[in-house]
């Protein structure tokens, strides 16, 4: 019954013993896997919540390597709509472009940069040939609203275009050589195929690390619960082109997610989706979820800072503990393991990828990031955003109830939460903050001469430390005069 009262670890209960070492911080290579077929470039995801991960958080993670999850608090269609915005933020070769025809208004280009943000707009006939080109440059407000784009756009014989088969290499070349805002890739009929954006290319040389996908779009994912809905959920999601679906609940070894893991692995339509499930925090149950298909397992049960599962139904493993019992499930499978909840510090992203997790999903440390959804808020002179658990009862009213079994729970008031909402210190933009996060990583990689996180898992030594320790290991006998950007005054 008591399994011996097994002692169980997290992270402030252990410390990395450094190591003789020849590897300078900045040498050190921070990739790994999310899932058996997709990298990352740092180990980083965002967490689906919905005080968390919208498609600017997405977006913004992604652009530094990361991959964010966009939560599931919204409607299937607003979800898909979400995960979009972040595929169509950067693209390759546009494919599918927003198209006008000739006899089209000016107003129907002012209405499609208005929803869509679309400035550059390709005109085509009836039969998809290329006739013109219209830029936010060829027409004036409101003056030309009603007349046709015939009028105002320029036509094809004085538009550069490229042919279809062409590099992308190719293509950014003819559009620097040309100072062109985009170019019009067309087939040999003169049909319009894709575009390649000007903007594109620049993101591209601004944010070189950037996740993407074969077609050089950002990689996004999405959570889904567990059922039929969830299945149509999926379809949809899909559909507008997320990379991943990630099966979110508390409770991950159970039927229902074992049962909708398999469904989805079987079924065609999800075939190029990668399907991460979670959270379990047993050996047991991450072999379940790999027998059942798992392209990368979540693991963590209880540890979150809003979470209050441990206290409320009093169940849950150590993180330190949790990712130990996850690597020996997975056996020579090699699944890929992520560790979600917990993290306070950077120290405890090493210490959990050095204890055998390929990447790290984080939740309060973003919440405070100017690119979450959370409301900001002021008191005694600081900043703040909102920052809530998806097992609180404001989030479970909004959606996230199915995640704690209690889906067909309609009486609010009966609702039994596993989550708190709060609020937390702001920290301006992600990628400054990414910044010192991955620089912690580093600098713990630095230390026990890894040069990989591979190399980090196979040097790492842990040591179980006392209260004493702890204390030790943060500022002491001393009042902080100035918050640092990587550690909390309070």
């Amino acid at each position: 019954m008591f399994a011996q009262f097994e002692k169980t670890l997290t992270f402030d209960d252990v410390l990395l013993v450094p190591r003789k070492s020849a590897v300078l911080p900045k040498e050190t290579d921070v990739a790994t896997r999310l899932t058996k077929k997709i990298s990352l470039k740092i180990p980083l995801l965002s967490s689906p919540m919905d005080t968390v991960t919208e498609c600017k958080m997405a977006i913004a993670l992604a652009l530094q390597g990361g991959i964010g999850i966009i939560h599931k608090n919204f409607s299937p269609e607003r979800q898909a709509q979400e995960v979009t915005y972040v595929k169509r933020f950067e693209n390759g070769f546009i494919e599918n472009p927003v198209t006008l025809q000739p006899e089209d208004k000016i107003a129907d280009v002012a209405e499609i940069k208005n929803t869509k943000g679309y400035k550059k707009i390709p005109i085509v006939n009836g039969k998809n040939k290329l006739v013109g080109l219209l830029t936010e440059l060829d027409y004036f407000l409101p003056d030309d609203e009603k007349l046709p784009i015939k009028f105002r756009m320029k036509p094809v014989n004085k538009i550069v275009m490229g042919k279809q088969g062409i590099t992308l290499k190719r293509a950014n070349t003819i559009i620097r050589e040309n100072n062109l805002s985009v170019l019009p890739i067309v087939n040999q009929e003169g049909k319009l195929v894709s575009m390649v954006t000007r903007s594109d290319l620049e993101k591209n040389e601004l944010y070189p690390q950037a996740c993407k996908d074969e077609k050089k779009q950002l990689r996004v994912g999405a959570a889904i619960s567990v059922g039929q809905e969830a299945i149509e959920r999926a379809r949809l999601l899909v559909g507008a082109g997320t990379d991943v679906l990630v099966i979110d609940t508390a409770h991950g070894h159970s039927q229902g997610v074992l049962n909708t893991l398999r469904t989805l692995k079987k079924d065609r339509i999800f075939s190029k989706v990668e399907v991460i499930a979670g959270n379990v925090a047993t050996e047991e149950g991450v072999r379940d979820l790999i027998r059942a298909g798992a392209d990368a397992i979540k693991v963590g049960v209880g540890s979150g800072s809003i979470c209050t599962t441990r206290i409320i139904a009093g169940v849950g493993v150590p993180q330190i503990s949790t990712i130990k019992a996850a690597v020996k499930g997975r056996g020579k499978n090699n699944v890929p393991i992520i560790s979600d909840g917990g993290v306070r510090y950077s120290g405890d992203i090493v210490k959990a990828l050095a204890a055998g997790a390929d990447s790290v999903m984080i939740g309060g440390l973003f919440a405070g990031c100017d690119e979450t959804p959370g409301r900001i808020e002021y008191e005694g002179g600081r900043i703040y955003k909102s920052y809530r658990g998806m097992g609180s009862l404001e989030a479970m009213t909004k959606g996230s109830k199915d995640r704690y079994g209690q889906a067909d729970q309609k009486d609010v008031t009966k609702l039994v939460p596993e989550g708190i909402t709060g609020k937390v210190l702001y920290k301006g933009h992600l990628a400054d903050y990414v910044y010192q996060i991955i620089g912690g990583l580093r600098s713990g990689m630095g230390y026990l001469g890894a040069k990989t996180i591979k190399e980090l898992q196979q040097k790492a030594r842990f040591i179980k430390i006392s209260n004493a320790g702890l204390k030790e290991s943060h500022p002491h006998d001393i009042s902080i005069a100035k918050q640092a950007p990587n550690y909390p005054a309070d």
